[in-house]
């Protein structure tokens, strides 16, 4: 254990037996060669670029991990297969089969990174000189679960991500009945202060308990929101997250979408 703790980039048993029946089949091998790297030792590979952040140019062969090349078209096909949605649907219904997802009431709130270069999904941010930047935007449950996350730049006002998370949030079964989709209550800052979405939000069946612009701070809905402040700090403990390198949004959106995965993970560990 203390092993995995050290090196975090290596694949559980138990994880990898949730992962590889996801994995597309390889196709044919069109030029003979050097043998295909394990699928198992690309992910390792992929994890150890994710918490360390190294380039991928120099990522390193000794652990038997394939070159930088090798990982990063792995990380690729299997973001456009949609092998991280199927993942953490996959363990968002463990988390309800064990009746540890609460969705009495969930919170929605975004993150900025800084963007090395500009790309697809990033925008001079407000917050950072107007520099280019992205942001992870998520919702979660009341104890912190991510539920669904997107990628936008950095200029994007957080509200244009409300609906689109809220119907993002996948149909979750794990116990007797159909599954469970609609979620309670909705919670946000003032920057989702509109009419407009607290209607679309009743069309949905959802209550929203968003914070107005006008009173002033104190409203009590931060006892409830600081679970979103720390989920939202989790993936920028991946060093590959904290800044996005990226130029292609969509490899950038497969680090995001791994590092949920790993998150939804340790509560189905800790929880289950």
């Amino acid at each position: 254990m203390g092993n995995r703790q050290s090196r975090p980039w290596i694949v559980s048993d138990e994880l990898w037996s949730l992962i590889e029946p996801l994995l597309p089949v390889p196709g044919p091998k069109l030029v003979e060669g050097r043998p295909r790297v394990p699928d198992r030792q690309a992910l390792c590979g992929i994890l150890f670029v994710l918490h360390t952040g190294i380039q991928w140019e120099y990522l390193p062969q000794e652990p038997g991990f394939g070159s930088g090349m090798t990982c990063w078209r792995r990380l690729a096909a299997w973001n456009e297969a949609g092998v991280w949605g199927d993942l953490h649907l996959v363990l968002l219904k463990k988390l309800r089969a064990a009746k540890k997802l609460d969705l009495s009431r969930a919170v929605i709130d975004s993150s900025h990174v800084r963007a090395a270069r500009k790309g697809p999904q990033s925008g001079p941010s407000p917050v950072d000189r107007a520099r280019p930047g992205s942001k992870h935007h998520v919702i979660i449950d009341a104890q912190g679960i991510p539920l669904a996350v997107s990628l936008t730049g950095g200029n994007r006002d957080d509200v244009t991500q409300l609906l689109p998370l809220v119907d993002k949030i996948p149909s979750v079964a794990g116990t007797v009945g159909r599954p469970r989709r609609p979620l309670d209550a909705l919670l946000a800052d003032r920057g989702y202060d509109h009419d407009k979405y607290r209607h679309l939000l009743w069309a949905r069946g959802i209550r929203p308990l968003i914070a107005e612009r006008g009173p002033p701070h104190g409203t009590g809905l931060g006892i409830f929101r600081y679970v979103v402040e720390r989920t939202t700090a989790w993936p920028h403990a991946f060093r590959r997250l904290h800044i996005r390198w990226e130029r292609r949004d969509d490899i950038h959106e497969a680090f995001l979408g791994l590092a949920t995965c790993l998150i939804t993970y340790r509560h189905m560990q800790r929880l289950c």
